[in-house]
């Protein structure tokens, strides 16, 4: 019997791509995704959950699954404030892997950022080290962290330093070898394609995975 996945951050620019290719993968059944909106898809694989993320204690018969993808994320920008950004980046994930703990889900993963630590003194990265440690504590079976360096794609909202960043990164990407390989660009659906290739692994613990391994599934 195949596995069940659940899904949250489908509509963004990461999720996008897990979503297309866990539908494409028979080793998952079921895809669940959680979502403040309708993602306008039929398939006999997905079950979406239109969910407020400020109560998902109101969903707790619908976060159950074997294993657990999150993409969720946003900007400072994009949210408004340093406390919003929190919100979506550490509570929401946060709260979705404690209910999917106690639903016995047995692997969790999630996409944070290269250099993500919670004694950064880059807010951004100190929120991103923040919640993979509040999520380690859980002790899921295997817990794996992916951590991207600059993503490239096209996203549905605009974040202008990433289009400027996307534009001159093949520059960019051509001075970065040896030990610095780690810090070039990487595609959206290449992290999508690690992320799955991960999930299937039998390997147990906290595994962190930075942006030159996932070049490389």
């Amino acid at each position: 019997m195949g596995k069940t996945a659940l899904l949250v951050g489908a509509t963004g620019l990461v999720g996008g791509f897990v979503l297309e290719q866990l539908l494409e993968d028979a080793y998952y059944d079921s895809v669940v995704v959680l979502s403040r909106k309708s993602l306008q898809l039929q398939h006999t694989k997905l079950k979406e959950v239109l969910v407020n993320f400020d109560q998902l204690e109101n969903y707790t018969n619908d976060i159950k699954a074997d294993v657990v993808f999150c993409c969720l994320g946003t900007t400072i920008k994009a949210a408004g404030s340093q406390e919003a950004f929190k919100k979506v980046d550490y509570e929401y994930p946060l709260r979705v892997a404690e209910i999917a703990k106690q639903n016995d889900a047995s692997a969790f993963l999630i996409v944070t950022a290269l250099g993500a630590a919670k004694s950064s003194i880059i807010f951004y990265n100190r929120v991103k080290g923040e919640v993979e440690e509040a999520i380690g504590n859980l002790h899921f079976d295997a817990f794996h962290i992916l951590q991207p360096s600059l993503i490239i794609g096209e996203r549905k909202e605009s974040r202008s330093g990433e289009g400027i960043a996307q534009t001159l990164s093949p520059i960019y990407d051509t001075l970065m070898f040896g030990p610095l390989t780690k810090y070039k660009s990487i595609k959206a659906e290449q992290i999508a394609k690690a992320m799955i290739h991960y999930s299937k692994q039998e390997t147990k613990g906290i595994m962190r995975h930075e942006s030159g391994e996932l070049q490389k599934i």
